[in-house]
């Protein structure tokens, strides 16, 4: 049987890939899922294109670059805590698949899956880098040069631009049109709602990002590459409608000792207990997991009244596996002076486990606090408040279970 390119590289997108993305990036699993059906052949085609255009040498190069650098056993922790998103790849690859078309094509996928902006540009940023290594570990494997990786591409071009979902014309944007009939599309234009015009904006912002290792947050030091995006003619802004975020669903945590505490589902309660359950994950330095419903006064170290009910529940945890131990992390957004933030987020830090031992937790499960200040946050100092708040957050570091 011959080698097919997709659906090998498919093997790679796992399901706890797609679990760990949507929860990195707070998309459902469903869009996210559907984001990536359309970016798999996505990346191909544009891969493909470049390759046939006179940039094979090019492909074979980046593709064993991208295989090199640990790509294809790597990409799942990159949407974790303390991970980035994106590899350090991404900037350079997207340029050289897409050039200009970035902001585009980011643009379709996030039209088509119903997702942010910038998931659709972090989602970009690591499938295309993972077909990349793919294709140069195939390469490696079969002794292929650059013509023969080349060709292999063309001969499978149709079968990539048929995988492209109904209504997503990346092939168009691309310039490739279709050898093979196609179910007839109608053509899908741009939604026509109030504050539309800022989706070119923020696609423009995360491509950007993108060059500023803005996901793995790179201590904010400038690349001077830059994307140019394809913008619509100035329109005067119609009043954009609130945003309504949607409704968490809530759950009872049955914990080894019996109890049960209330929680959300894919909330810290949750995925702590879920960790503490399963023999094979495993504790250490790198398994973190975010306070989801802790809120500090504006400014200060002093927690919300709200904010307890969770703290109790990280006690009730720890009552239930006196084995585990944890350790509290704080972090801050880009914004402001580096060393107050460095000392607001050690400030909050210690508070959080203050109050947990309050609380009645075994001081010998407490391993201690650490602000991390900005050090690790991902979003850009010039995006809006809602955008920066993934970065201003509290977590706990499961070291011993």
């Amino acid at each position: 049987m011959a080698f097919n390119i997709l659906d090998a590289a498919k093997s790679f997108i796992t399901p706890d890939l797609i679990g760990k993305a949507a929860s990195y990036l707070q998309e459902s699993e469903s869009s996210v899922g559907k984001a990536v059906s359309g970016l798999l052949p996505a990346s191909l085609l544009g891969i493909t294109q470049k390759a046939e255009t006179g940039g094979g040498n090019m492909i074979m190069d980046l593709a064993k670059q991208a295989m090199n650098s640990g790509i294809l056993g790597n990409l799942g922790s990159a949407f974790s805590t303390g991970g980035g998103g994106i590899p350090d790849s991404s900037p350079g690859i997207l340029n050289s698949i897409f050039g200009d078309k970035v902001g585009s094509i980011a643009n379709a996928i996030a039209s088509f899956a119903g997702i942010k902006g910038s998931s659709a540009a972090s989602l970009l940023g690591s499938i295309a880098p993972m077909v990349m290594g793919f294709l140069g570990k195939h390469a490696t494997e079969n002794g292929l040069s650059a013509s023969g990786l080349s060709s292999l591409l063309s001969n499978q071009k149709s079968s990539f631009l048929n995988a492209l979902p109904a209504g997503l014309n990346i092939g168009n944007m691309l310039g490739i049109s279709s050898s093979a009939p196609r179910p007839a599309v109608p053509h899908v234009e741009e939604p026509k709602k109030s504050g539309s015009w800022l989706m070119p904006l923020v696609l423009g912002l995360a491509a950007v990002a993108l060059l500023l290792y803005l996901f793995k947050g790179c201590g904010g030091g400038e690349h001077k590459e830059e994307v140019v995006m394809e913008t619509p003619a100035p329109v005067e802004p119609a009043p954009a409608a609130p945003i309504t975020p949607p409704a968490r669903e809530s759950l009872k945590v049955k914990l080894v000792d019996g109890t049960e505490i209330d929680a959300y589902k894919g909330g810290i309660e949750d995925k702590l207990v879920a960790c503490l359950n399963d023999a094979t994950c495993v504790a250490g330095r790198d398994q973190w997991f975010d306070f989801d419903n802790l809120n500090f006064e504006t400014g200060s170290a002093r927690l919300t009244a709200e904010s307890i009910a969770q703290i109790r529940n990280i006690v009730a945890i720890l009552k239930a596996y006196p084995a585990a131990k944890i350790k509290i992390g704080g972090y801050t957004d880009k914004v402001g002076n580096d060393a107050d933030n460095k000392k607001l987020s050690q400030e909050r830090a210690d508070a959080v486990l203050a109050e947990i031992r309050k609380e009645g937790a075994n001081a010998a499960q407490l391993v201690g606090a650490e602000g991390y200040g900005e050090e690790l946050a991902k979003v850009a100092e010039t995006a809006s408040d809602e955008e920066r708040r993934v970065d201003r957050r509290i977590s706990v570091q499961l070291r011993e279970k």
